[in-house]
């Protein structure tokens, strides 16, 4: 089933567009300290930790990271070195998933993109220009004050695209960032973009799935 038209398609970045290399970072940062059989769930739990920072009050995300880690490092009792700030400065230099730009210019012509991303302004336009597509709108949680999967950071961004829940499409590889609060703000019209970063979905979310982003174009009638 495909969607109707909408006015915007929205986007997570991180992960969704941007090939988000944090587990990959990790793995090599804590090579020292962590054991191979115990890394996948090292990785695990730096990546609770840093969606349990952006749950409170909106701060810098060099802080979110800082402290992420800096949890992780203390629940598995080994020295946090202050890596912290290699993570925040690599993000800037992280270029897209191969599928995107292709897949965003059989789009961006005929639809407006859109994307909220859980980042800082002065790293996110280094990512979206290396995304091959003009975008309408680029929000960030520290315009909103708010990080996804907060309902005030979706606030924002309707609010300022002037429109309605039932006026985008929104995208992204995350449940639990973007697709769970999207249905709690009547988003209908979502897709998951199956990364293989999260297990399945579930089904009472109402999302259609695809494999990359070169299957978005189709649900749109493209």
């Amino acid at each position: 089933m495909s969607f109707l038209r909408p006015k915007f398609i929205t986007f997570d970045c991180y992960g969704t567009l941007t090939n988000f290399h944090m587990g990959t970072m990790t793995r090599e940062l804590f090579a020292d300290r962590i054991t191979p059989e115990q890394m996948d769930q090292f990785v695990k739990d730096f990546s609770a930790y840093r969606l349990d920072q952006v749950m409170g009050d909106w701060r810098p995300y060099d802080e979110i990271l800082k402290t992420a880690l800096a949890r992780t490092c203390k629940r598995w009792g080994i020295d946090y070195r202050e890596e912290g700030q290699l993570y925040y400065d690599a993000v800037p230099t992280w270029g897209p998933h191969a599928d995107v730009p292709a897949g965003l210019s059989k789009i961006a012509d005929k639809i407006p993109l859109v994307i909220f991303s859980n980042a800082s302004d002065s790293q996110i336009m280094s990512n979206v220009d290396m995304l091959g597509a003009p975008f309408h709108k680029v929000f960030t949680a520290e315009q909103a004050q708010a990080y996804k999967p907060r309902l005030a950071a979706f606030e924002f961004m309707l609010d300022n695209l002037g429109c309605g829940p039932e006026d985008i499409l929104h995208v992204s590889s995350s449940f639990r960032y973007d697709l769970m609060p999207a249905h709690d703000m009547k988003i209908k019209n979502k897709a998951f973009v199956a990364r293989g970063h999260e297990v399945p979905g579930n089904v009472f979310y109402g999302y259609q799935q695809i494999t990359d982003i070169g299957g978005l174009p189709a649900l749109v009638g493209l």
